[in-house]
This record gives C-alpha cells, sequence and structure tokens, in this order.
C-alpha cells in the first residue's frame, strides 16, 4: 500500500504540474479589424499572428475578427482603449478630431508616394507613440493605403465633370477637398459602402484600388481615374495593460512581430498597388491619369488644408511637420 500510495501522489503531483504549466499558456487575445479576408492588410495580421503564436509556442493566442464582424471599424480604437479586446487595427485618420497629427498622413498632397510616406511615418513615430500611450494604447505596426483616386460611373476629364457628384470619402481632410473639387461628400465607414451605393446616397467613391475590389466596385462603377494624392496608414495597436500582463520574453515577441508587420506591409502595399489596378481592368473598368486640370486642383487644396492643419496643430505637432519636410526636400535634392 505504501508504494501505491507513493504512485498514486506522483502521478496527481504530475497532473498538477502539467495543469499549472497548461493555465500559463493561454493568454489568449481577441483583435478586431474593419476590413475582409482578403484584403492585403489582413493577410499581413494573420501573419503577424502566426508568428507570434509560432515563437511563443502557443503561449499567446490571437483570436482574428476581421471585416467589423465583432466591432464597427470606427469604434475599435476605444475598444482597446477599454480593453473590450486587447488587440485591433485602426486607420488614423478617422481620429483626426482627436488631435491633428492623426489625419496629417490623410492631407492631399501630404504624402504621394509610398517614399514619402515612409519618410513620414519616421518623422511621426515617436509623436504617435505618445499620443496613444494617452489613452493606454501601443502601436505595434504601421502600413499605409496605395495611393487613392476616384471611382465614378461616368469619365472625368476636368474638375467640372465632378460637380454634383455624390462621394464616399473616408476623412475630414477628403471630405474638404471633395466639397471644394464640386462634390457632395459624405464620410462613411468601409462596411457601408455598398448600402450607400445601393440607396443612392453615392454615386463615387474616394479612395484606394484596394478598397474598390473589397467591395467589388465594378457593379457600381466604371472608371478609377488615379491621383496619388494621399497614403495614409492603418496602425496595429494592443491595450497596454494587456501587453505589461505579459512576460517579457512575450513582450519581445510582439514587438518584433509588429515591425516585422511594418515591413511586410511596406511591401504588400508597393505590390497590391500594381497587382489591384490589374484586377479592376480584368473586371472591365477603365483607368485613367488624372488630368493637370485635377491635379493642379488637389494641389491647390492640399497647400490650403497644410495651412489650416498648422493652424490646428500644437508646436510639437508643427516640428513633425518641418522635420518630414526637410527630410522630403533633402530626398528631392
Amino acid at each position: 500500500m505504501p508504494r501505491l500510495n507513493r504512485l498514486f501522489c506522483f502521478l496527481i503531483s504530475g497532473l498538477l504540474l502539467s495543469l499549472s504549466g497548461t493555465s500559463q499558456a493561454q493568454t489568449h487575445w481577441i483583435m478586431a479589424t474593419g476590413y475582409p479576408q482578403d484584403n492585403f492588410f489582413t493577410h499581413n495580421i494573420e501573419m503577424f499572428i502566426k508568428e507570434i503564436e509560432e515563437k511563443s509556442d502557443g503561449e499567446l493566442t490571437i483570436d482574428l475578427r476581421p471585416n467589423g464582424t465583432l466591432i464597427n471599424h470606427d469604434a475599435i480604437k476605444r475598444a482597446v482603449q477599454s480593453g473590450q479586446v486587447q488587440i485591433g487595427e485602426i486607420r488614423l485618420g478617422v481620429y483626426g478630431n482627436e488631435d491633428p497629427m492623426y489625419r496629417l498622413d490623410s492631407l492631399p498632397g501630404a504624402a504621394t508616394t509610398l517614399e514619402q510616406a515612409r519618410q513620414l511615418l519616421e518623422a511621426q513615430a515617436s509623436y504617435l507613440e505618445k499620443l496613444l500611450s494617452e489613452d493606454s494604447i501601443i502601436p505595434l505596426a504601421y502600413v499605409p493605403w496605395p495611393g487613392q483616386g476616384f471611382f465614378t460611373s461616368v469619365p472625368l476629364k476636368s474638375v467640372t465633370d465632378m460637380q454634383g457628384m455624390k462621394i464616399r470619402i473616408y476623412s475630414q481632410p477628403t471630405r474638404q477637398m471633395a466639397e471644394q473639387l464640386g462634390f457632395q461628400a459624405t464620410i462613411l465607414p468601409f462596411a457601408e459602402i455598398a448600402q450607400a451605393y445601393s440607396t443612392g446616397m453615392i454615386n463615387s467613391l474616394f479612395t484606394s484600388a484596394q478598397t474598390g475590389i473589397d467591395i467589388q466596385v465594378w457593379d457600381y462603377a466604371h472608371y478609377f481615374t488615379y491621383t496619388g494624392t494621399s497614403h495614409s496608414k492603418n496602425t496595429i495597436i494592443v491595450n497596454q495593460r494587456a501587453f505589461h500582463a505579459l512576460g517579457d520574453e512575450l513582450q519581445r515577441i510582439v514587438l518584433e512581430a509588429g515591425k516585422n508587420a511594418t515591413e511586410r506591409g511596406w511591401e504588400m502595399s508597393r505590390q497590391a498597388a500594381a497587382s489591384n489596378q490589374e484586377t479592376l481592368v480584368e473586371n472591365g473598368m477603365q483607368i485613367d491619369q488624372a488630368s493637370n486640370d485635377i491635379q493642379q486642383a488637389i494641389g491647390q487644396i492640399g497647400d490650403d488644408l497644410l495651412t489650416q492643419w498648422r493652424e490646428s496643430a500644437s508646436p510639437e505637432a508643427r516640428d513633425v511637420l518641418d522635420r518630414y519636410l526637410q527630410m522630403r526636400s533633402g530626398k528631392q535634392d
């Protein structure tokens, strides 16, 4: 009997240790994003999650809820801040009313190429990190959208063709731009675009080719007039408390996966810019470069909006802009 008791105690101890180890391995996060499964942003997030789960040997797992199925896209920042979900993806420009820095990259002409967008990020990064930390949020990765353009049912040859069109845009700067060009502009989240088309609320879009593909825009429009204009950014963010609850090694894994997602995402955006336009053509759409008339009008509006931005921004934020403009002009020299 004593021998059996010792064996029994040994088995029970081993089971308790096993259960204890399992409980430590069950850190589980939920991640919300507003974009569909086949969007390149979502593919990048899936690789980000896979890297974390593999390098942590399953100690940290992340359940991704794409396409706004869990939380409306515009509400994700608040959900992460409050801890409703631990991690999410946001579009910075959505929160431009909270601080001018959030909308800087969506100003027309602020960053018309991916190279300029990367320089802007370098100038912004520390400011954005401090800004988000005030809301108990840590930024992990930044990924740019490809250049923008107009989706319409008729060709846009000049600014006069835009007069009275009802357009969906995604931020206050793009709304101001569209209205000054002559559009009737409405800010709508991604998930509401198809319904807005079907009800006649809109008959055109200003967005990237990627968004056009996501909503199968060829059902509503026949022309894509490319302008470049801006390369705004999405950001992967994590709740500060959830992050600091991880051990040092898990924190390192998450931060490294975020850096890798940034580098990979930049290249994915570059590739998407070319392949997405091919997809539009394959679905019967005509792609044109914006006329000088349109580009000049957008450029002038962008200059005016940048002046307004300076007036609304703090001295520290204006320093960020000046640093970026110096970097951009230095590269062009």
